[in-house]
Parts: structure tokens; sequence; C-alpha cells
């Protein structure tokens, strides 16, 4: 049985907190119902997904890109090392990685990205739970330290809510200052 571990990643778009990506290798023996692309399925049913993807999958892992690396590298750089870490992190180790999107990270296995692959690949269907379901804990986290950006609602997208506290209190330790509206915030001189 060849071991392909699925990876996908969540939260490059938001102005604040990390990029955080998973990798799954499902166990063929006990599949798992339902799985899809973690846009398409409601909070609940993400939760409930991630539960029992960690009860079933031969192995999985979730990994961050912090703020600092993002603005450091850039978000696609920091979205390939988070990618990176998760499936280095595997306590097995995958025969292959299929990776969602159009570029893989470099890895110790070979890699294959494949468009849509959160929507066509179950282990990348499950890599796209685990990382949305880990990346909003930590925003719901980051809510309770500055909780008047309202990141436990708009998890660090740039909703109208989120742009009106940046441009009334400026950005926050957890804000991606390389990102135009928080720059943009951070010049009018308000930093928390």
């Amino acid at each position: 049985m060849r071991l392909i571990a699925g990876i996908d990643e969540a939260g490059r778009g938001p102005l604040a907190g990390p990029v955080v990506a998973a990798a799954v290798i499902l166990d063929p023996a006990r599949p798992i119902a339902g799985l899809r692309d973690s846009k398409l399925l409601s909070a609940a049913r993400r939760d409930e997904l991630a539960v029992a993807i960690r009860a079933r999958a031969l192995a999985w892992s979730v990994a961050a890109a912090d703020v600092d690396e993002i603005d450091a590298l850039n978000i696609l750089q920091a979205t390939l090392l988070a990618m990176r870490r998760a499936c280095e992190d595997l306590d097995v180790v995958p025969d292959e990685a299929w990776v969602d999107g159009d570029r893989c990270p470099a890895l110790a296995c070979p890699a294959r990205a494949i468009v849509k692959g959160d929507r066509d690949v179950a282990a990348i269907s499950a890599a796209s739970i685990l990382a949305k379901t880990a990346r909003d804990a930590l925003l719901v986290e980051l809510d309770r330290v500055y909780p008047a950006y309202g990141f436990a609602r708009h998890k660090g997208y740039g909703t109208a809510e989120h742009l009106a506290a940046l441009a009334a209190l400026g950005p926050c330790p957890a804000h991606r200052r390389s990102f135009a509206p928080v720059a943009q915030a951070a010049s009018s001189g308000r930093c928390r």
C-alpha cells in the first residue's frame, strides 16, 4: 500500500494570525464519510470531521508559519514552509505527498500539486479540514488576547468590522504588517 499524504493550508488571505497547514495520511481500512473542501462545510460539520480524522487517520499533523515569518518571507513562501513542517511532523513517512494548489513545498518525498485537490482528493480534503479547524481555534484564542478586533468572528479576514477596528486602533502584534491594509493602518501612527 502506497502511503499518500494529503496537504492543504488555511489562512493565506487574512490580515492577521498565522497560516496553518495540515498533512493527513488516511487509512483505507477506516474510511471517513463526508470529506470535502473545508470551505463547503459548516463549522459544526468541520469540527465533527476533524475529530473523526484525528481518530481514524494513519497519521496527521498540523503546523504553522507565524506572522513574523509571513512578513519576512511573503505569504506564499510562509505557506510552503507550514506545509513542509506539517509533512515532516507526520509520525508515518509518506511515499508521496499530494498538495492542494499549483505549487509544492520542498519535501523529502515526491510531491504533486493538484489544483482543486481539496475538492477531489479525500486526503487533501481531510488536511483542509484539520488546517481550517486548527486555525479557527487559534483565532478564537487571539480574540481573547485582542478582543477589540473581533478575531473570533471574522478569523482575521478583511471584513468591514475588521477594517474599521484596524482604522480605529491600528494593528496589534497578531497582524501581518506586510499586507497592504495593515501597513496602511500602521502608517497612521496607531499601533497596539
